[in-house]
């Protein structure tokens, strides 16, 4: 039984004008084959498999065209047919897919199309009442998608759209999309020398920092490990490579296999095969709970115990999935995993809780929801078949969100293979929602991989694990801070802090003394000596969005003093050099 609510206007709208491109691309490229055309987030798309694929220089001819479809004010009309014959009229258009589709519904869904005109689609709706209602829309963007999205089936053409009720909506969403442009992290992260990709030499979906780009890591993941350790919790430190049992073990292989890379298979002295596998490690949990069980038996009174580990693993994410930082096959995560007992689930989920807040207000993200994720009910998904261990987990993370006040939405399906989860979804500054810190709660991985303590009773227990990650992964994380802040990080954040400019070279010498002032009292600051005119110099650096410039001259050599230019205010006068690292000492808060 579907339970889904009933589709909103938007979504209508959006899935009649996606039926409103397939005519149009009909019309003007004859012996097109139609795929799949469905309503998607702000927008929708159709995949096509075309002899010629399609460009972003043909959207104004085919916008042309659905204008002028849309003049004929066709009804959208629903007609039913039975299995047979609906096959066949696929069959004879010479639409492979559609009578893929049709195979592929249950024997007892009532298979039906949607006519508009002359045009008919495949289609279970509901669509708007005419094509004249479809007025606002727009083109987006071209890509290559896989049927079924198998990279064994065939590559077809997919066009991206948007359609919405008003002109005045679609010219904002436009704009906020010209504003995505700008910040797009991966322009900036080039512009700004952070960091880039090398797929012909080193690969896809490895990215590469440079010297700022490394030291916006450095101070992050600084910035988390002093906070965690501030927190009680214990760095530790596991290795890339782990062998392939473990996974087997702990059930991730069964679940994440695909998203391994190969196996390395060890030999012996003489090249013989031992049996042995390695695996590039793609998750944590394994090694420390394995480091839990080496490293002495606990007793209650030892928990509960929180290894933390920024560690890089490695995730054989498809080509096609890859996507700047965001999207990445070699990811630094945040990773810590709590041991306790049942009885410091909801004391330890609120500590975490703290910190995660701690750590999102700091980096300005101050709206966000939390979703807790649960497992759904089919038998034959991913989740671990155990009742009463996911019960306990389930009511455990509802109670602490409950207890510490916190609102949330469920999701099925949305779960762990082992535990529930509550994820917390950030809105950035373009209002678009990134899952960021999660904490999960999991009954079955620490009694598989035979993790235990011994109670007040001296009774042998299995302790309960709580995942946690408080920004992900490093790598993300970064992606989603360039384009919050379009670059221009805060002054805490930022890899170069302050720029020195020296009017003229004689200058050069007083400037080079004032920068190591300001490093030795721990600033990040750069001179910028260039034989180029002053002006070139700070406007070049003011669009590397350097957050403080220092500009000296004759004046300043003989008072001691800088002018200062803030980013985003302009000149604010000369300053001594000590009101200059009160000033950045301030900024640094």
């Amino acid at each position: 039984m579907n339970n889904a609510p009933p589709p909103d206007e938007l979504y209508r709208l959006r899935h009649s004008t996606a039926h409103l491109l397939a005519e149009a691309v009909g019309e003007l490229f004859p012996g097109v084959k139609y795929a799949i055309g469905p309503p998607i987030e702000d927008g929708f798309y159709y995949d096509f498999d075309l002899a010629t694929p399609l460009k972003e220089e043909d959207f104004e001819r085919i916008e042309a065209k659905m204008k002028e479809i849309t003049k004929k004010n066709a009804l959208f009309e629903r007609v039913e047919m039975d299995r047979a014959e609906a096959r066949a009229i696929c069959d004879a258009e010479g639409q492979p897919y559609k009578v893929q589709l049709i195979d592929d519904l249950p024997e007892d869904e009532q298979i039906t199309f949607y006519k508009q005109g002359e045009w008919t689609d495949l289609c279970r709706g509901p669509h708007v009442p005419r094509t004249g209602n479809l007025k606002h829309f727009k083109l987006l963007s071209t890509a290559g998608a896989y049927w079924r999205g198998s990279e064994k089936n065939k590559m077809l053409t997919r066009v991206y759209g948007t359609a919405w009720k008003t002109r005045e909506d679609l010219d904002a969403y436009l704009n906020r999309l010209e504003e995505a442009r700008a910040r797009d992290h991966r322009k900036l992260g080039r512009e700004l020398g952070l960091f880039l990709f090398a797929p012909e030499q080193i690969g896809s979906g490895i990215p590469l920092f440079l010297p700022k780009g490394e030291m916006l890591r450095h101070t992050m993941e600084s910035y988390v490990r002093e906070v965690q350790t501030r927190y009680g919790y214990s760095h530790v430190w596991t290795g890339h490579l782990v062998r392939e049992d473990l996974y087997k073990l702990s059930g991730h292989y069964d679940n994440y296999k695909d998203a391994m890379f190969p196996p390395m298979q060890d030999t012996n002295d003489k090249g013989e095969l031992t049996g042995i596998n390695y695996r590039l490690k793609p998750m944590n949990c394994p090694s420390h709970m394995t480091l839990y069980n080496l490293s002495g038996l606990k007793s209650y009174r030892d928990l509960p115990l929180r290894y933390a580990e920024f560690a890089t693993l490695y995730r054989y994410e498809k080509t096609g999935e890859l996507s700047g930082l965001t999207r990445v096959r070699a990811l630094t995560q945040d990773d810590c995993h709590i041991f306790c007992t049942e009885d410091q689930i909801e004391s330890e989920f609120s500590l975490a809780l703290k910190l995660i807040r701690e750590v999102l207000e700091r980096y300005g993200f101050s709206d966000y929801r939390v979703r807790l994720s649960l497992r759904d009910d089919n038998p034959e998904s991913k989740f671990v078949q155990d009742d009463e261990k996911w019960t306990k987990a389930e009511s455990a993370l509802r109670s602490s969100l409950i207890a510490n006040n916190v609102e949330y939405f469920e999701a099925e399906g949305e779960a762990a293979f082992y535990g529930p989860k509550a994820d917390f979804i950030a809105r950035d500054a373009l209002g678009r929602d990134w899952q960021i810190s999660t904490i999960q709660v999991d009954f079955i991985q620490p009694s598989r991989l035979g993790c235990t303590y011994i109670d007040e009773e001296g009774k042998e227990r299995t302790p309960v694990v709580l995942h946690r990650a408080v920004t992900g992964t490093t790598e993300r994380f970064l992606g989603v801070l360039i384009e919050q802040y379009a670059g221009a990080f805060p002054f805490w954040l930022a890899p170069v802090q302050i720029v020195l400019v020296p009017i003229a070279d004689r200058h050069a010498e007083y400037a080079n003394e004032i920068c190591e002032r300001l490093k030795a009292a721990g600033f990040r600051a750069e001179v910028d000596a260039r034989n180029e005119k002053m002006n070139k110099r700070i406007r070049e650096n003011e669009l590397q969005k350097i957050p403080v410039i220092l500009v000296m001259g004759d004046r300043d050599v003989e008072a001691g003093t800088a002018s200062v230019r803030r980013r985003s205010e302009g000149d604010l006068g000369a300053k001594t050099i000590e009101e200059v690292l009160d000033y950045c000492r301030e900024l640094m808060k």
